[in-house]
């Protein structure tokens, strides 16, 4: 069997003895800080970076250390040195968008033909891909694994681990452009995928990637033979012509295939056209083959989504696929959900993986039983067989129907239910079952576009102030801007922020009651709760004299405090808002006043700057810095000690990475919207307010549309009702065709006035039926666009979504 490679110390361990842990070291994270904790739970290997050994290490008595000059470095070389060993044909995708789809679809087209080992989910990143094709043993005949880069030299180190027989290059875009000089750069640097490959798949339309493969490409291996495809040039090899969702393949040599695709977009056919082609390339060209296998095909959803469900549950719809990789993943992420009291996994048979079905089961259940679920429910006859592996008290049944049939819906009250299975299970019918049922208007919230949006601002002070220098707190107030705050913070706290703050108690408790335990600034704190703060924890922000005073006096009142025990507390500078804060003469008070009380403790001091987005602002932004300094000197010698100092918010962390102090305070940024306009596409929308369309009516001209015929029709149109109003967080002032919605493709304007829980729009361009989902903002309309149209701030759209909103929280 293989050892266990792991890079992230928060993954699910099944076998710390035959576990190694690559200790990366990043401008986040440095795994070096973690052996001792995975030394507890059993793991003894370790490979860590030369230079970066620590003194706690000795007290690790059977501990191996393996040194090495680069951590990942040593991890791309085992992993190439791994791959060498198989000499099956190996698919190597690139490009900037369908990789995945690409991969999954490919997955599902050849199952009945090769035992396969692929990238799990998106895993195609300097330490993705490594870990992808450590999968790989003597049982699989086939690899599918997809290769992407963000910066120059990276794909260099994956060619020799990915090491392709088949190469697919899928399109060209703008992503990551930031990280390349130019286009063409981006194209060059992807292509080294492909320098030893004897074969390469592309499309020939995308004139970049043409040139470059004729160019360079066959400069570097000039015994590559490429297969191109166009729609409109006669030289590819093979052309397409598409006309709905049939489509006629022909290559080059007269040969042809009449096909029907199951999908008809755009981004689809093309993905399906370079499926097709590597299909051909393994010898699998009969036409009705090809055509039924098409038929099996369903959409890939690479998404693990979090939605409510009945009895006060929560589930994790991961109901597409099963295999251990990914497994692995989804246990991951149910490790990350601490919202509920009780954790149930639901699980199918693994379908096609190769092993032998003790060793695959034994594994299996390995991971299981370290996860320590309150109840495991097995589906399928191979589950049945090897139920011997799993915990006692787990339930099995042979297939989705006898499980629906029987339901035991009580077991799931106040649980995290994970549900996940083979496509040929339907768990979906299980999902249908256990969701609480809402109406139709739906915010998607991106996880991974919140981490990625953590990640850049964490980079941008790990690059002014060094790894570690410099603290990142976290707003989560408002329900995390509209974006639900306990899904959020668990979110935070598995990527090891250091502060959340939120607006007032009861939301503190909320986070607590749901497994939060980083340290919680409560920004409006009240007498009256007091004892709940001390009680959850959660530490105020102290702005005013008076308010200072009643603290010290709740506290020399609670008889159960040790004297000796640190009561914290937070400071706010008024350095010019003028909203809460101290005043420069308040602080000889002040410290007068925590000098009598030496057991509270001021954990930080704060300001907040005025106009930290707008250059007009620069001068007194500097007169602000200069006036909390004075301030926290101030402090500093009258207390004895320099508590944490933060001054900048989302858009000061980007345009003053010089004031960044101590720590720094993340709001907005994280949520999607980079307000300092600086670098606008560094930052990825995170929400997606979506709504179905109730009825479709056609209404002739003349004719008005809502309440007080404000919606004067001056044409025959189609208008279309959907099931958002201004309850659901639609502000009034969108109506009248001030509002845009996104409907297949058409900006589609409103008509007459906002409904409370119903809007009307003007869909007579657009191609639409009754059902469709719409899109209020996301991807396509922006939430900055959206405010410009009626005047306000992004703020105010995001935290007016309602609380009857349907969130849906997602990870690809």
């Amino acid at each position: 069997m293989n050892p266990i490679w792991l890079t992230d110390s928060r993954q699910v361990i099944a076998d710390p003895q035959n576990t190694v842990f690559f200790a990366i070291p990043g401008t986040r994270h440095d795994g070096h800080l973690y052996i001792n904790e995975l030394y507890e739970r059993g793991v003894r290997q370790f490979v860590v970076q030369q230079g970066m050994e620590r003194p706690e290490w000795q007290a690790l008595p059977d501990a191996e250390l393996i040194r090495v000059p680069n951590v990942l470095g040593a991890l791309q070389q085992e992993a190439a040195r791994h791959r060498a060993q198989f000499s099956i044909p190996v698919v190597g995708i690139t490009g900037s968008n369908g990789k995945t789809i690409v991969k999954e679809w490919l997955a599902q087209l050849l199952a009945t033909d090769f035992v396969i080992a692929r990238s799990p989910k998106s895993y195609n990143s300097q330490v993705g891909v490594p870990l992808s094709v450590h999968q790989l043993n003597g049982s699989h005949t086939l690899g599918i694994f997809e290769a992407g880069i963000s910066a120059p030299h990276e794909m260099a180190n994956l060619e020799p681990i990915v090491a392709p027989t088949i190469g697919v290059f899928t399109n060209i875009g703008t992503a990551h452009d930031e990280g390349f000089r130019s286009r063409k750069q981006k194209v060059a640097e992807k292509l080294r995928l492909f320098t030893h490959a004897p074969c390469l798949i592309y499309r020939k339309d995308y004139s970049d990637i043409d040139e470059e493969i004729r160019l360079l490409l066959k400069a570097v291996n000039p015994a590559i033979r490429l297969v191109s495809w166009s729609t409109t040039d006669q030289t590819a090899d093979f052309t397409a012509g598409v006309s709905g969702s049939a489509l006629l393949l022909s290559r080059s040599d007269g040969t042809r295939w009449h096909l029907q695709l199951p999908f008809t977009d755009p981004a689809s056919v093309e993905n399906l056209i370079h499926c097709l082609l590597v299909l051909l390339e393994l010898g699998l060209t009969n036409e009705v083959g090809l055509q039924t296998r098409l038929n099996r095909l369903r959409p890939v959803s690479m998404r693990l989504e979090l939605k409510e469900g009945i009895h006060n549950s929560v589930l994790i719809d991961d109901s597409y696929n099963n295999d251990v990789a990914g497994l692995q993943l989804a246990l991951n992420f149910l490790n990350q959900q601490r919202t509920r009291p009780r954790q149930v996994i639901i699980l199918s048979d693994v379908l096609q993986s190769g092993q032998p079905e003790a060793d695959l089961y034994t594994q299996i259940g390995q991971l299981i039983t370290e996860q320590h679920p309150d109840l495991f429910v097995g589906i399928g006859p191979v589950m049945n067989q090897q139920r011997s592996h799993f915990p006692a008290g787990s339930a099995f049944y042979p297939d989705t129907e006898s499980f629906l049939a029987q339901l035991p819906a009580e077991l799931f009250r106040d649980a995290v239910v994970l549900v996940k299975g083979a496509r040929s299970f339907t768990f979906e019918r299980i999902i249908n079952r256990l969701q609480r049922k809402v109406h139709g208007t739906v915010l998607h919230i991106n996880l991974d576009a919140l981490t990625h949006n953590l990640n850049y601002y964490r980079a941008k002070v790990s690059r002014s102030a060094g790894p570690s220098q410099t603290k990142i707190m976290v707003m989560v107030k408002a329900f995390a801007y509209g974006s639900g705050s306990v899904e959020v913070a668990q979110l935070l706290q598995f990527n090891r922020v250091d502060y959340l703050a939120v607006a007032y108690a009861d939301e503190g408790v909320q986070l607590r009651q749901n497994g939060v335990d980083l340290p919680i600034m409560v920004m409006n704190p009240a007498p009256e709760t007091f004892a709940t703060l001390l009680d959850h924890r959660l530490e105020p922000e102290i702005y005013s004299l008076r308010l200072l005073r009643e603290w010290c006096d709740f506290v020399q009142t609670r008889p159960h405090l040790n004297p000796d025990e640190s009561v914290r507390l937070h400071l706010k500078i008024d350095t010019g808002m003028h909203r809460l804060g101290f005043l420069p003469d308040d602080l000889p008070a002040v410290i007068a006043l925590l000098n009598e009380h030496p057991n509270l403790r001021v954990s930080t001091v704060f300001s907040h700057l005025v106009g930290a987005d707008e250059a007009q602002f620069n001068a007194f932004s500097q007169e602000q810095y200069m006036r909390f300094v004075q301030a926290t000197t101030q402090l500093e010698a009258g207390l004895g000690y320099l508590p944490t100092r933060h001054l900048l918010n989302s858009a000061g962390i980007v345009r003053f990475p010089e004031f960044q102090l101590d720590m720094v305070r993340l709001g907005i940024g994280l949520y999607g919207v980079e307000s300092s306009q600086i670098e606008p596409g560094r930052v990825l929308p995170v929400g997606t307010l979506r709504t179905v369309i109730s009825q479709i009516k056609t209404v002739p001209a003349g004719d008005t549309v809502g309440y007080s015929r404000r919606g004067v029709l001056d044409h025959d149109a189609r208008i279309a009702t959907l099931a958002i109003g201004y309850a659901d967080g639609y502000d009034r002032r969108f109506g009248n065709g001030v509002g845009k919605i996104w409907v297949n493709g058409t900006l589609c304007p409103t008509v007459g006035n906002i409904c409370m829980d119903m809007t009307m729009i003007d869909v007579t361009g657009a191609s639409v039926s009754e059902g469709d989902e719409v899109e209020i903002f996301g991807p396509n309309v922006s939430v900055k666009q959206l405010a410009h149209q009626i005047g306000t701030i992004p703020y105010e759209l995001l935290t007016n979504v309602s609380d009857r909103v349907k969130r849906v929280f997602y990870k690809e």
